[in-house]
């Protein structure tokens, strides 16, 4: 799967396509849009929440598991907001991986939403769910080695955990760079590369990719980059200044 294929897969099932609903159809031309009106995260997490409750098909699981991530990243305004979106992500996720053991995005939201809920509880506290994690993140690039997300969730992952349970800088450094030969516009991976150019001390480096995310014209995600990397990029040229 390519990466423009992300958004139009929300609707598929393994083993063909199905007309999706015009719920999902309507989040998916949104999410990418999200910036221009965040209080609709509101409304769409209310109404694929029930989605899920009373119709819990392929679709409205992993569109519940992605809307819960980027509501608990932008919308929650406490950690206990944070954790209870991406626990319902996570699940939502699980029983979307349990559904089509095979699709790439019920694996990718899964993942996504157990290792923010382990970043927001605290690392250390969350180590149990690394072998979860970690199983996602291989299962996902073997699935589709072309899928970038997947390589957001990798270099994050040899990032953020400690040295002692598995964390390694140039593993990170060289998924957040394999991705960017996949999606040089996907501004999430510069952000993770210029993170891990700082923890190893290349400041310099580390400015030019920053430099590079706010220079972007053509992000592969607007909302996010608009919403999330404009602001920390500028935030850590300051702090490296």
């Amino acid at each position: 799967m390519t990466l423009v294929a992300v958004g139009t897969a929300i609707g598929l099932a393994p083993g063909g396509a199905r007309a999706e609903s015009a719920l999902v159809a309507e989040f998916r031309a949104f999410y990418d849009q999200y910036h221009r009106d965040p209080a609709r995260l509101d409304t769409f997490r209310e109404r694929l929440r029930k989605a899920a409750a009373d119709d819990p098909t392929l679709e409205n699981l992993i569109a519940f598991a992605h809307v819960s991530f980027i509501w608990g990243d932008v919308r929650a305004r406490t950690r206990e907001e944070k954790l209870a979106a991406y626990d319902e992500g996570r699940e939502a996720g699980r029983r979307a991986v349990a559904l089509a053991p095979q699709n790439v995005l019920a694996h990718i939201w899964y993942a996504s939403n157990t290792g923010r809920w382990g970043q927001t509880n605290g690392v250390v506290r969350s180590l149990f769910l690394l072998s979860t994690v970690k199983a996602e993140m291989q299962k996902i690039l073997e699935l589709d080695p072309n899928f970038a997300p997947g390589y957001v969730l990798a270099g994050q992952l040899y990032l953020d955990v400690p040295g002692i349970a598995g964390g390694d800088l140039d593993r990170a450094e060289a998924m957040f760079r394999k991705g960017l030969t996949i999606a040089p516009h996907f501004t999430s991976l510069r952000m993770g590369l210029a993170r891990t150019l700082i923890k190893k001390g290349r400041i310099e480096d580390a400015r030019r990719e920053l430099q590079a995310v706010l220079d972007e014209k053509n992000p592969f995600n607007v909302a996010d980059w608009t919403v999330k990397d404009v602001p920390r990029a500028r935030q850590l040229l300051s702090e490296t200044r």
